[in-house]
Protein backbone atom coordinates (compact mmCIF):
# COMPACT_ATOMS: atom_id res chain seq x y z
CA UNK A 1 0.00 0.00 0.00
CA UNK A 2 1.40 3.32 -1.05
CA UNK A 3 2.58 5.77 1.91
CA UNK A 4 -0.07 8.95 2.22
CA UNK A 5 2.14 11.68 2.22
CA UNK A 6 1.77 14.86 4.44
CA UNK A 7 3.22 18.72 3.75
CA UNK A 8 6.09 19.28 6.35
CA UNK A 9 8.35 21.87 6.52
CA UNK A 10 12.03 20.47 5.86
CA UNK A 11 14.32 20.79 8.23
CA UNK A 12 17.37 18.62 7.67
CA UNK A 13 18.28 17.76 4.10
CA UNK A 14 21.54 16.05 2.46
CA UNK A 15 22.98 17.27 -0.47
CA UNK A 16 25.12 14.84 -2.81
CA UNK A 17 27.02 14.96 -5.86
CA UNK A 18 29.03 12.78 -8.08
CA UNK A 19 32.53 12.04 -8.05
CA UNK A 20 35.41 10.88 -10.04
CA UNK A 21 33.52 11.11 -13.08
CA UNK A 22 36.12 10.75 -15.34
CA UNK A 23 38.91 7.89 -17.00
CA UNK A 24 42.41 8.26 -18.02
CA UNK A 25 42.94 11.08 -19.79
CA UNK A 26 39.15 12.23 -19.86
CA UNK A 27 39.24 14.44 -16.99
CA UNK A 28 36.50 16.38 -15.05
CA UNK A 29 38.37 18.37 -12.87
CA UNK A 30 34.94 21.07 -12.35
CA UNK A 31 33.43 18.14 -9.58
CA UNK A 32 35.65 19.23 -7.06
CA UNK A 33 33.94 22.75 -7.18
CA UNK A 34 31.11 21.35 -5.46
CA UNK A 35 33.21 19.62 -2.53
CA UNK A 36 32.39 22.60 -0.69
CA UNK A 37 29.02 22.54 -0.39
CA UNK A 38 27.71 19.34 -0.17
CA UNK A 39 27.25 16.61 2.53
CA UNK A 40 28.24 13.70 1.15
CA UNK A 41 29.57 12.43 -2.59
CA UNK A 42 29.19 9.18 -4.29
CA UNK A 43 32.88 7.99 -6.04
CA UNK A 44 32.33 6.01 -9.45
CA UNK A 45 33.94 2.77 -8.90
CA UNK A 46 35.87 2.49 -12.20
CA UNK A 47 32.60 0.41 -14.27
CA UNK A 48 31.08 3.68 -15.91
CA UNK A 49 34.05 6.25 -14.72
CA UNK A 50 36.75 6.48 -12.65
CA UNK A 51 40.12 4.89 -13.19
CA UNK A 52 42.08 4.17 -9.97
CA UNK A 53 43.64 7.55 -9.85
CA UNK A 54 40.28 9.60 -10.44
CA UNK A 55 39.22 7.01 -6.92
CA UNK A 56 41.98 7.94 -5.31
CA UNK A 57 41.93 10.92 -5.67
CA UNK A 58 38.28 11.97 -4.78
CA UNK A 59 39.23 9.95 -1.83
CA UNK A 60 41.54 11.99 -0.55
CA UNK A 61 39.17 15.29 -1.59
CA UNK A 62 36.37 14.07 0.69
CA UNK A 63 38.59 13.33 3.86
CA UNK A 64 39.93 16.37 3.63
CA UNK A 65 36.69 18.16 3.62
CA UNK A 66 35.57 15.13 6.18
CA UNK A 67 31.99 14.75 3.44
CA UNK A 68 30.75 11.75 3.90
CA UNK A 69 31.38 8.98 1.01
CA UNK A 70 29.54 6.27 -1.02
CA UNK A 71 29.83 4.30 -3.82
CA UNK A 72 29.04 5.32 -6.97
CA UNK A 73 27.67 1.83 -9.03
CA UNK A 74 26.69 1.48 -13.03
CA UNK A 75 26.54 -1.13 -15.07
CA UNK A 76 30.01 -2.05 -17.18
CA UNK A 77 29.62 0.62 -20.01
CA UNK A 78 32.74 2.87 -19.91
CA UNK A 79 31.83 3.74 -23.80
CA UNK A 80 28.27 4.82 -23.48
CA UNK A 81 29.46 6.31 -19.63
CA UNK A 82 26.98 4.33 -18.33
CA UNK A 83 23.50 5.59 -19.72
CA UNK A 84 22.81 2.01 -21.79
CA UNK A 85 20.39 -0.25 -20.48
CA UNK A 86 21.39 -4.00 -19.92
CA UNK A 87 19.80 -6.67 -19.30
CA UNK A 88 21.02 -8.98 -16.32
CA UNK A 89 20.50 -12.22 -14.34
CA UNK A 90 20.25 -11.98 -10.64
CA UNK A 91 23.33 -13.46 -10.61
CA UNK A 92 25.09 -10.81 -12.93
CA UNK A 93 23.61 -7.96 -11.12
CA UNK A 94 24.65 -9.42 -7.52
CA UNK A 95 28.31 -9.60 -9.14
CA UNK A 96 28.42 -6.50 -10.37
CA UNK A 97 27.48 -4.58 -7.41
CA UNK A 98 29.76 -6.31 -5.32
CA UNK A 99 32.86 -6.12 -7.28
CA UNK A 100 32.81 -2.65 -7.38
CA UNK A 101 31.38 -1.37 -4.05
CA UNK A 102 34.01 -3.85 -2.70
CA UNK A 103 36.44 -2.03 -4.35
CA UNK A 104 35.28 1.35 -3.20
CA UNK A 105 35.13 -0.37 0.55
CA UNK A 106 38.72 -1.38 0.28
CA UNK A 107 40.26 1.36 -1.10
CA UNK A 108 38.44 3.51 1.31
CA UNK A 109 39.99 1.28 4.23
CA UNK A 110 43.74 2.48 3.40
CA UNK A 111 42.53 5.74 3.76
CA UNK A 112 40.91 4.78 7.10
CA UNK A 113 37.62 5.73 5.79
CA UNK A 114 34.09 3.99 5.51
CA UNK A 115 31.68 3.81 3.12
CA UNK A 116 28.30 4.98 4.34
CA UNK A 117 25.80 4.61 1.12
CA UNK A 118 25.70 3.30 -2.39
CA UNK A 119 24.24 5.07 -5.01
CA UNK A 120 23.46 3.72 -8.85
CA UNK A 121 24.29 5.99 -12.28
CA UNK A 122 22.37 6.47 -15.20
CA UNK A 123 20.47 3.49 -16.67
CA UNK A 124 21.01 1.68 -13.80
CA UNK A 125 19.64 4.84 -11.36
CA UNK A 126 16.87 4.53 -13.83
CA UNK A 127 16.00 0.96 -13.89
CA UNK A 128 16.01 0.55 -10.24
CA UNK A 129 13.54 3.85 -10.16
CA UNK A 130 11.45 2.18 -12.53
CA UNK A 131 11.60 -2.04 -11.71
CA UNK A 132 11.00 -3.23 -8.35
CA UNK A 133 12.29 -6.49 -9.33
CA UNK A 134 15.54 -5.03 -10.41
CA UNK A 135 16.54 -1.97 -7.78
CA UNK A 136 16.05 -5.56 -4.98
CA UNK A 137 18.18 -7.13 -6.52
CA UNK A 138 20.43 -4.04 -6.60
CA UNK A 139 19.72 -3.50 -3.07
CA UNK A 140 20.17 -7.07 -1.72
CA UNK A 141 23.80 -7.07 -3.14
CA UNK A 142 24.14 -3.96 -1.68
CA UNK A 143 23.39 -5.67 2.06
CA UNK A 144 25.58 -8.34 1.49
CA UNK A 145 28.41 -6.30 1.49
CA UNK A 146 27.48 -4.35 4.55
CA UNK A 147 24.13 -3.85 6.55
CA UNK A 148 25.00 -0.83 7.33
CA UNK A 149 25.15 0.66 3.81
CA UNK A 150 22.25 2.94 3.08
CA UNK A 151 21.18 2.35 -0.56
CA UNK A 152 20.00 6.05 -2.57
CA UNK A 153 16.87 5.67 -4.73
CA UNK A 154 14.96 8.05 -6.45
CA UNK A 155 12.04 8.89 -4.04
CA UNK A 156 9.02 7.26 -4.35
CA UNK A 157 6.71 4.07 -3.69
CA UNK A 158 9.64 1.96 -5.66
CA UNK A 159 12.24 2.66 -3.56
CA UNK A 160 10.42 3.08 -0.07
CA UNK A 161 9.18 -0.61 -0.97
CA UNK A 162 12.88 -1.88 -1.86
CA UNK A 163 13.78 -0.76 1.35
CA UNK A 164 10.82 -2.50 3.33
CA UNK A 165 11.21 -5.66 1.30
CA UNK A 166 15.05 -5.99 1.44
CA UNK A 167 15.42 -4.80 5.01
CA UNK A 168 17.69 -1.84 3.79
CA UNK A 169 17.74 1.25 4.92
CA UNK A 170 16.78 3.51 2.27
CA UNK A 171 17.96 7.39 1.19
CA UNK A 172 15.18 8.98 -1.02
CA UNK A 173 16.47 11.76 -3.02
CA UNK A 174 14.78 14.51 -5.49
CA UNK A 175 16.27 16.35 -8.46
CA UNK A 176 15.74 20.43 -8.77
CA UNK A 177 16.46 20.53 -12.09
CA UNK A 178 14.40 17.13 -13.67
CA UNK A 179 10.72 17.01 -14.17
CA UNK A 180 8.13 15.52 -12.04
CA UNK A 181 5.06 13.24 -12.62
CA UNK A 182 2.04 13.81 -11.03
CA UNK A 183 2.80 10.50 -8.71
CA UNK A 184 6.36 12.05 -7.34
CA UNK A 185 8.30 9.93 -10.10
CA UNK A 186 10.93 11.26 -12.60
CA UNK A 187 9.91 11.97 -15.85
CA UNK A 188 12.99 10.52 -17.55
CA UNK A 189 12.36 11.41 -21.16
CA UNK A 190 11.85 15.37 -20.23
CA UNK A 191 14.84 17.59 -20.47
CA UNK A 192 16.50 18.69 -17.53
CA UNK A 193 16.38 22.46 -16.15
CA UNK A 194 19.69 24.46 -14.68
CA UNK A 195 18.20 27.56 -14.86
CA UNK A 196 19.17 28.87 -11.33
CA UNK A 197 16.05 30.74 -10.29
CA UNK A 198 13.94 27.48 -11.35
CA UNK A 199 16.48 24.72 -9.41
CA UNK A 200 16.10 27.78 -6.10
CA UNK A 201 12.16 28.22 -6.37
CA UNK A 202 11.58 24.52 -6.87
CA UNK A 203 14.10 24.24 -3.26
CA UNK A 204 12.31 26.84 -1.30
CA UNK A 205 8.84 25.04 -2.21
CA UNK A 206 9.97 21.92 -1.04
CA UNK A 207 11.84 22.59 2.63
CA UNK A 208 8.36 25.32 3.26
CA UNK A 209 6.38 21.98 2.04
CA UNK A 210 7.55 19.04 0.92
CA UNK A 211 5.89 19.66 -2.54
CA UNK A 212 7.47 19.72 -6.01
CA UNK A 213 5.68 21.23 -9.06
CA UNK A 214 4.77 18.32 -11.49
CA UNK A 215 4.78 18.41 -15.42
CA UNK A 216 0.98 18.58 -15.55
CA UNK A 217 0.66 22.13 -13.42
CA UNK A 218 0.59 20.76 -9.65
CA UNK A 219 2.21 20.38 -6.83
CA UNK A 220 3.45 16.81 -5.25
CA UNK A 221 4.19 16.16 -1.93
CA UNK A 222 7.08 13.80 -2.18
CA UNK A 223 9.19 11.95 1.25
CA UNK A 224 13.24 12.85 0.55
CA UNK A 225 15.94 12.49 2.31
CA UNK A 226 18.47 13.60 -0.23
CA UNK A 227 18.75 16.02 -3.12
CA UNK A 228 21.03 15.38 -5.62
CA UNK A 229 22.89 17.96 -7.65
CA UNK A 230 24.19 17.87 -11.39
CA UNK A 231 27.99 18.94 -12.17
CA UNK A 232 27.84 19.22 -15.99
CA UNK A 233 25.95 22.95 -15.89
CA UNK A 234 27.92 25.87 -16.54
CA UNK A 235 26.18 27.14 -13.37
CA UNK A 236 26.19 23.97 -11.43
CA UNK A 237 28.17 25.70 -8.60
CA UNK A 238 25.97 28.89 -8.48
CA UNK A 239 22.60 26.71 -7.83
CA UNK A 240 24.65 24.60 -5.26
CA UNK A 241 26.27 27.69 -3.83
CA UNK A 242 22.75 29.59 -3.12
CA UNK A 243 21.02 26.19 -2.36
CA UNK A 244 23.34 25.65 0.94
CA UNK A 245 22.07 29.68 1.72
CA UNK A 246 18.85 28.12 2.26
CA UNK A 247 20.03 24.86 4.32
CA UNK A 248 22.74 23.91 5.70
CA UNK A 249 23.02 20.16 4.52
CA UNK A 250 23.92 17.56 6.89
CA UNK A 251 24.22 13.54 5.99
CA UNK A 252 21.89 10.97 5.96
CA UNK A 253 23.30 8.71 8.96
CA UNK A 254 23.97 11.94 10.81
CA UNK A 255 20.42 13.37 10.52
CA UNK A 256 18.90 10.16 11.49
CA UNK A 257 20.76 9.68 14.25
CA UNK A 258 20.10 13.45 15.38
CA UNK A 259 16.39 12.86 14.73
CA UNK A 260 16.41 9.69 17.42
CA UNK A 261 17.49 12.28 19.89
CA UNK A 262 21.51 10.74 20.18
CA UNK A 263 22.98 14.05 19.04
Amino acid sequence: MQEILEKKQIKSIDFNCDLAQSFGVYKNDAEYELLDYVSSVNISCGFHAADPVAIKNALTEAKGRNIVIGAHIGFNDIQGFGYRETQLSEDEIEALVIYQVGAIMSFAKTFGLEIEHVRPHGAMYKQAATDFTFACSVAKAVKKCSPWLVYYGAAGDVTQKVGEHVDITVAQEIFLDKSYNSDGTVDFSAKDNSNLEFNIERLKRFLSTSEIDNNIGGKTIVNADTIHFANKYENSVEIIKTAKELVTPEPVNYIKVKNSGWV
